[in-house]
């Protein structure tokens, strides 16, 4: 078994749920990333992607000072760090999504795993995932 600790990037950089879409987005593009988690202290409230930034945000009419908390998505999936990378794979494919917060078993961010982390270790069952993940998502209408 291979575990997603294993796997993972550890010392992610957080945002704070204060911090402005104009900081995210500054963090962002200076660490090279599409998405950062949000953290009040070390626990996880949410992920924050570039995508949030443009359709919950910019295209809601958010100014650059608007808090990160007010444009996350409602739920935020994650996984723990001991548990098999299958876990991972799986959450990604069903949700579509290429980044998961990683959390100890006392709920504290420890890293992030994305797709590019679990091709690192071998395929496995990373071209499924991939295509779950790549499939055309249904528009979100309820928004």
């Amino acid at each position: 078994m291979t575990t997603i600790a294993e796997v993972m990037t550890r010392d992610a950089e957080v945002l704070t749920p204060e911090a402005s879409l104009q900081e995210a987005a500054q963090a962002m593009d200076r660490l090279n990333v599409g998405a950062l988690p949000v953290c009040d202290g070390t626990r996880l409230v949410g992920m924050l992607t570039d995508r949030d930034i443009v359709v919950r945000g910019v295209s809601a009419g958010a100014a650059p000072e608007a808090s990160v908390l007010e444009t996350l998505s409602d739920t935020v999936e994650w996984c723990y760090e001991d548990e098999d990378v299958s876990v991972a794979e799986h959450k990604m494919a069903e949700r579509q999504i290429r980044r998961l917060p990683v959390v100890d078993r006392n709920k504290k961010l420890v890293g992030i795993v994305s797709l590019g982390d679990l091709a690192t270790y071998g395929d496995g069952g990373l071209s499924s995932t991939l295509g779950a993940v790549s499939s055309p998502s249904q528009p979100d209408r309820g928004r």
